[in-house]
């Protein structure tokens, strides 16, 4: 069985790195080519990369941010925000992207997901999928999707989903621990890796999401200290958590 990733989550407005509580009260954390430099030296195994207004500015991906990041970042990377096509997955992953990131157009025209996976491969395609009290919001969170979460997430995978990233709205930016019983009950219908994200705090809240996801993502713990993340792996080695 793979070991747990940890990835560091940058969402991105107006070309700078962002983080508020609740997808509310955003602040400025830095510019997204020095921060994802910064985690890569530090030893993150992943990063995720996330135009959090382009959909609600109806604008396409921001490819030419994904290119700064290629050329400074050694590791893999997901890149997301803005992707209604395959045109546009395409225009990504040529930037230098490993993976894209899909969420409102996927939900608006489910069937992006499977041309999506034909075209580009089932492990090239997440979908995110931002969540609160068992709905699925879409629109940075702004609009309810009309949809039952754990529904959607089987549906992501039957459709070609190769990884599903879960953001548990009420405890994004909160620090106090991911939704555990969220992430159990999605990781019951689902058997593609499930990235936690919401609510990391300390080494202990990403040791019990790690617990029962494939992944961890990290973005308020770590934003203020990058180096952070030096430290966070050995706490987690510590609890007796195996990494890469």
């Amino acid at each position: 069985m793979p070991l747990p990733r940890l990835i560091p989550c940058l969402d991105v407005a107006c070309g700078r790195v962002v983080k508020g509580v609740r997808f509310q009260g955003l602040r400025d954390v830095g510019d997204p080519v020095e921060l994802g430099a910064a985690y890569s030296d530090a030893g993150a195994d992943e990063l995720v990369f996330l135009d959090i207004t382009a959909t609600l500015d109806a604008r396409a991906a921001a490819v030419a941010t994904a290119a700064r990041v290629a050329e400074q970042v050694t590791i893999p990377f997901t890149f997301g925000g803005g992707i209604r096509s395959v045109d546009d997955a395409c225009a990504v992953l040529e930037a230098g992207a490993d993976k894209v990131s899909v969420n409102s157009a996927a939900l608006a025209r489910p069937e992006l997901i499977g041309e999506l996976a034909e075209t580009l491969g089932t492990q090239a395609v997440v979908v995110a999928i931002d969540t609160e009290q068992g709905r699925v919001r879409s629109h940075a969170a702004t609009k309810d999707a009309g949809r039952n979460t754990l529904e959607w997430a089987h549906e992501c995978q039957e459709r070609g989903a190769g990884e599903l990233l879960v953001t548990s709205i009420d405890r994004d930016g909160t620090r106090g621990g991911y939704d555990l019983e969220l992430l159990s009950r999605i990781g019951e219908v689902v058997s593609v890796p499930v990235v936690a994200s919401g609510g990391a705090g300390n080494a202990q809240h990403v040791a019990d999401a790690l617990g029962v996801a494939s992944a961890a993502l990290l973005a308020s713990i770590l934003h203020e200290d990058p180096e952070r993340l030096v430290a966070l792996r050995a706490e987690l080695r510590e609890l007796g958590v195996e990494l890469r």
